[in-house]
């Protein structure tokens, strides 16, 4: 299968059949869309598995097609050549078992509370009863420290608020996979900060699946179980690596800088790691 690699399952398997299988499977992607004046090869045959409460991290430069996979993914538009499946079934439309955060402070619902936001999914899917609804959007604010602010409207939040709620909400569907599109890019550093270091918290409570877009190399690796380095466009696989081993407190230890540093030499070199050369076509 060209381009894609196989990983190491994830605490929360999903198992098929009696063995341990991958929960989404991307196998050769090629991902194009239209301009005015050009049709835009996005990625070419990329290919990657990710298994059930993985953190896993798709890295590179601007206009690789990072966020274009998670639209894929997302299921708002369809590969030319290649196929997506989640959960064995292919994936042809959007749908709650995927959820998107996005980078914009304005993905909330202006006139709604923050619980009023988290619920909101809930109700309109008919996930729940609303007391059921309203108990379940409570337990997840409480997970990201917004309890005291559940009758906020979202203008009165700072923006690192405003990410933790559309994380809750989105978490309220209890998605099978969480797609992140550089969610605190748009943060101040400490706030970024802390921000990261919340949602490697949070996963170690609930152990979800999340699907993380980042161009940072230092946030890839404080969030990443395991990351997807990508070449500059046409996104393809230049290596997938481990960093399931790394966390905040090993910001500036030698293991950490090496690995940065490695990563940095990939994103700045034309090289495509050896052990994936079937991602070098084109």
């Amino acid at each position: 299968m060209g381009g894609r690699m196989a990983g190491a399952p994830g605490d929360k398997a999903w198992v098929a059949s009696g063995n341990v299988a991958p929960l989404l499977v991307v196998d050769d992607v090629t991902l194009q869309y239209k301009t005015a004046e050009h049709l835009v090869t996005a990625t070419w045959k990329v290919g990657f598995e990710v298994y059930a409460g993985e953190r896993y991290v798709l890295l590179g430069p601007s206009g690789c097609g990072k966020t274009t996979l998670l639209k894929a993914i997302a299921g708002f538009m369809a590969p030319v050549a290649g196929s997506i499946t989640l959960a064995g079934q292919s994936i042809a439309r959007p749908g709650p078992d995927r959820m998107m955060v996005f980078q914009e402070f304005d993905q909330l619902l202006p006139w709604k509370t923050v619980l009023g936001n988290v619920m909101f999914p809930l109700l309109v899917n008919r996930r729940m009863p609303r007391k059921q609804a309203e108990d379940h959007a409570r337990s997840l604010l409480a997970k990201v420290n917004l309890t005291r602010f559940e009758h906020v409207h979202p203008h009165m939040l700072s923006g690192g608020m405003k990410q933790r709620v559309a994380i809750a909400r989105a978490l309220a569907m209890e998605p099978a996979v969480l797609l992140m599109d550089e969610p605190f890019a748009a943060l101040d550093a400490l706030t970024r900060r802390k921000m990261q270091e919340e949602l490697v918290a949070l996963w170690e409570e609930v152990r979800f699946t999340v699907i993380f877009v980042t161009h940072s190399i230092e946030e890839a690796l404080l969030i990443g179980s395991r990351i997807l380095v990508l070449s500059p466009h046409p996104g393809r696989v230049k290596a997938e690596l481990n960093a399931g081993h790394l966390g905040p407190a090993d910001v500036g230890t030698p293991a950490f800088d090496k690995l940065q540093k490695h990563i940095h030499n990939l994103l700045f070199t034309d090289k495509i790691e050896s052990d994936r050369p079937e991602a070098a076509h084109g």
